[in-house]
Formats: structure tokens, sequence, C-alpha cells
């Protein structure tokens, strides 16, 4: 049994139907990327599996039981997210952000005001070092390099210690060596036993580290394989580069390579 699934999720706003029955897994130490082209659906279908909107039909499951609710009691299961706009208390040091994350896991913010300058430090440093920000954990949030704002965002995300990641575009923004350095820690959560699935336009990154491949088009799901197999895939191509009888591309070229 998967740890994390989908089942038949479908969404529609306004008439207009954004996912048509997705169904889909991750598993444990297993790194999933889910692709498309822009208006696929792919936004649409992390919401959901997020808790940030309750699909219209479909079922969200974790470790064999049924996951609904709010983004908080996602959360609270074991499921955290990252958005492609890192999302940062900008007005806090770096360690003060992942401070606070930890005592809201912990359920203890009533108490921050008290000592906020010792609850949870030592963890923190932990987290702070393992996505490579400790020379940092003093400096304001706001004045960080963007790489190292997705890197803080991820401490932030492992506070509530996940059982499932889903990261959302990790590294739009970032220059080629920090885009690689990001996914290699990413890769290394999953090594851990974490399930990861993300969204990525940068095929690089995608054919690079994914160990199975998920691709949407016009809300469904057309492919799924290893990064070999994707890469093969006529559909996939068609998706990607046009269609077989030579119309425009529709989105930008695929690549094996890393």
């Amino acid at each position: 049994m998967s740890l994390f699934s989908a089942q038949n999720l479908t969404k529609s706003f306004g008439g207009v139907a954004a996912v048509r029955g997705v169904s889909l897994s991750v598993d444990a130490g297993e790194m999933v990327a889910l692709i498309g082209p822009n208006g696929a659906g792919k936004s649409s279908c992390f919401a959901m599996l997020g808790g940030q909107i309750a699909p219209d039909r479909g079922a969200i499951g974790l470790d064999g039981q049924p996951l609904s609710g709010s983004p908080l009691d996602f959360a609270r299961a074991g499921v955290a997210r990252s958005f492609q706009i890192a999302k940062i208390f900008a007005s806090m040091s770096v360690r003060e952000n992942v401070q606070t994350a930890l005592l809201a896991a912990h359920r203890r913010l009533w108490r921050f005001w008290r000592a906020a300058d010792t609850q949870a430090m030592a963890e923190a440093d932990t987290l702070l070092a393992r996505v490579g920000l400790s020379t940092l954990a003093e400096q304001d949030a706001a004045t960080l390099a963007y790489g190292d704002t997705k890197r803080l965002e991820l401490a932030i995300a492992l506070a509530a210690r996940p059982r499932v990641l889903l990261l959302d575009e990790p590294t739009a923004g970032m220059a080629r060596p920090e885009r690689r350095a990001a996914m290699q820690l990413i890769a290394s959560l999953a090594a851990d036993g974490i399930a990861v699935l993300f969204t990525e336009h940068d095929m690089d990154a995608v054919f690079g580290f994914a160990s199975r491949i998920l691709v949407m088009d016009r809300g469904r799901l057309v492919a799924e394989g290893s990064p070999a197999e994707i890469a093969a895939d006529p559909v996939v191509q068609a998706v990607y580069l046009g269609t077989p009888d030579g119309s425009q591309p529709r989105a930008a070229g695929l690549s094996a390579g890393a």
C-alpha cells in the first residue's frame, strides 16, 4: 500500500473542469514529479492534495486512512507543502521562522511571547543545519537571497516532521547551480524516507532527480513512468513538442538529460 494516494480527484471552477479523475500514489522514500504544460491542472491538483481546496469528487489517503479537511488537518496528519512563491515571516530572523513553525507543530504558540529566544532553539538549529542555513540563523529573513528563502521555507515545512512533502516549483527563480543544490537537498530528504511529490518546469531537475514522472494535460493524467519511459513516450512528446499533425508546440522542450 502506498503511503500517500489520491483516487479520481475531480475539480471544476465555474463549469470549467480543471482536474478530471486524477489518481496517483507516492511511496515513502520516493521522489515523484508531476509535470505538464501551463493550464494542465497541476496547481489545482496540488491544492487538493494539500487541503487548500476540496475536490468535487474523489478521495485522498495517507497510510491507508482517508484524509480531508483544512490545510491544518493535512499538516497535522503529516502532509507539508511549499509554494512557488515562498511563504516566510519576513519580519523575523531565519531561526525565529523555524522556531515559530516548531512551536505551531507542537501546539505551543500561545507561549511564544514568554520565551521566544529559547523555545525550540536547538531543534530549529538542527533543521537549519539540515538545509544548509546554519550560518544565516540570526539574519533577518527579509534579507535572504531567493535560493536561501526557498531553503528556509523547506526548513519550516520540515518542522512539522512530515511524512509527505508537496513541493510546488521548488527551484523557481534560482540560478542553475542553486537549482541542482536544491534538488540534491530534496533528494536527501526522500532518501530519509519522506514521500516527495513535486511540480517543476525545469526538465533537468525533473529528469535528473525524479524516480517516477506523472504527466498531466488538460486536467487528466496522460502518462506515468520512469524518466526514460516518459522521455520516449509519444503522447508526452505531443504534449510538450506539438502534435503529430505538425501544429505549433504547446510547451518547452522535453529532455532526459540532467
